[in-house]
């Protein structure tokens, strides 16, 4: 079985880089310090999404039937996927959603009481 590599020190979840490169044909091995990708560090279920993102080319309405999640949970991690690459602001217009949507999604338990909270807010502000 294929493991992944960690990003994190499952003790103290500071950054681990890797010291030994090993090629796999001569056995040749080099030892230093090398840095990983800004993408192994974060979680696996984050990989995950950003693979299903690339994959649907960013289309939201596909993430969502292909990982059979809300688009608040889609936009949650997506913007977890960008603070965790290092960026700070997320710009990006979400879809006008209505009350009425909303309180539809909190019924059909696509989204929790505090999202809906939270996106009724956003859209009295409006």
């Amino acid at each position: 079985m294929k493991r992944r590599i960690l990003g994190t020190c499952p003790v103290c979840d500071a950054k681990l880089y890797v010291t030994t490169l090993t090629c796999k044909e001569c056995n040749t091995s080099i030892n230093g310090e090398f840095s990983l990708s800004k993408f192994d560090y974060l979680s696996s279920e984050l990989q995950d999404f950003a693979l299903i993102f690339l994959k649907n080319a960013g289309n939201i309405k596909a993430i969502e039937r292909e990982m059979n999640i809300s688009y608040p949970t889609v936009k949650k991690y997506l913007d977890e996927v960008i603070k965790g690459l290092g960026f700070n602001n997320v710009n990006y217009e979400a879809p006008s959603l209505t009350r009425s949507d909303i309180l539809k999604m909190l019924k059909n338990g696509e989204i929790d009481f505090d999202e809906a909270e939270e996106m009724l807010k956003k859209i009295g502000e409006e």
